[in-house]
């Protein structure tokens, strides 16, 4: 019989976070897959799982997988787990979670912290809607276009940030997106623990006078729709109504049909359109 791949979350910080579920897991399967062989060595050591432990990271994700789904198709049951937090939330446990379900191999998660979740609940802001974008890309264009595509998200947006990166993205949004309203979370569920409302420019003076440390979570207010909705309006008044229709048919949008959307965009009627068009 096929083994089963358990994604089990493992504490961010403080280690009575890890649940029952996840202790007997680990201590049951055969194998136990960890980003960090010498980090995930302390967690075992504490709750004295003596699992043996073998390395699975960025570097190693696809060749490393497809040694574990054989292991796993032999039948071997295999616990994956990231340095902190729920393997495939910005880790390469999404690629070898990918591959099990191409080979046929049983998948489950043992929910648990995420920091993520862990900093948007505690944050302020709000929880209905969020764009999850962890660690921007370092890659400049990639980059750039991310930051560009979140000047009119309107959902909260969720960022992980390194502290020597911190003052670098945090003025690259400002200056991107604008000065917006901000939560800031560091050293999650640890003795030191801190949460900040602010603003990027409030941070970015703040962190003049105070050296950032630990890993951070941003969780940046979305802009508000009525903005976002005056903008577009503005954007198809300046367009020449020509152009503006085209655009519409071009999508194979009849000419009538075209209108009342041209006219929608514009806050007029379609009366008004076609008195334009006749002229």
């Amino acid at each position: 019989m096929t083994g089963t791949l358990y994604l089990c979350a493992t504490p961010i910080g403080n280690l009575e976070d890890i649940t029952y579920r996840v202790l007997r897991t680990l201590k049951e399967v055969d194998l136990i897959a960890a980003e960090d062989t010498r980090n995930s060595i302390k967690l075992l050591n504490h709750f004295e799982i003596k699992t043996p432990m073998t390395s699975y990271h960025e570097f190693n994700k696809i060749d490393k997988a497809y040694q574990l789904v054989a292991k796993l198709k032999e039948g071997k049951n295999i616990a994956l787990i990231t340095d902190a937090g729920t393997p495939g939330i910005s880790d390469p446990g999404e690629d070898i979670v990918r591959i099990c379900y191409e080979e046929g191999v049983p998948v489950t998660s043992l929910p648990g912290p995420a920091a993520c979740i862990t900093a948007l609940t505690m944050s302020g802001r709000s929880t209905r809607r969020f764009a999850f974008e962890a660690f921007l890309p370092r890659d400049k264009k990639e980059r750039a276009a991310i930051i560009e595509e979140l000047k009119n998200e309107t959902r909260t947006i969720i960022i992980y940030e390194a502290p020597h990166h911190l003052v670098k993205t945090v003025t690259e949004l400002m200056n991107a997106i604008g000065d917006r309203e901000l939560t800031v979370c560091r050293e999650l569920t640890k003795k030191h623990e801190e949460k900040m409302q602010t603003t990027f420019s409030e941070l970015l003076e703040y962190s003049k006078e105070h050296e950032p440390r630990g890993e951070y979570v941003l969780i940046i207010c979305g802009k508000s729709r009525s903005e976002v909705i005056k903008e577009q309006q503005q954007n198809w008044e300046t367009m020449p109504l020509e152009e503006h229709m085209a655009y519409y048919e071009n999508q194979g949008v009849d000419h009538k049909e075209a209108m009342k959307l041209v006219a929608k965009d514009r806050g007029v009627s379609k009366r008004d359109i076609y008195q334009q068009l006749l002229q």
